[in-house]
């Protein structure tokens, strides 16, 4: 089955060091592929955060359960 891993934080850092220990646990013929976003949002005092998104797409031995 393939299943799709997603990790989101204001703080770039944090979401890169729980990606790559998610990573670091797969089999190289698990990964597909990873994919990285971020934008930037302001608030009304006009303070900006960061705000990112990695997405991690991997296959696993199970297999989807039809009901």
């Amino acid at each position: 089955m393939i299943q799709v891993k997603e990790f989101l934080d204001t703080d770039n850092s944090y979401a890169e060091n729980k990606a790559n220990e998610f990573l670091a646990g797969l089999k190289d013929d698990q990964l597909i592929n990873v994919c990285y976003g971020s934008v930037i949002k302001s608030t009304l005092s006009g303070v900006e955060h960061q705000r990112s998104a990695i997405l991690v797409v991997y296959k696993t031995n199970e297999k989807k359960r039809v009901t």
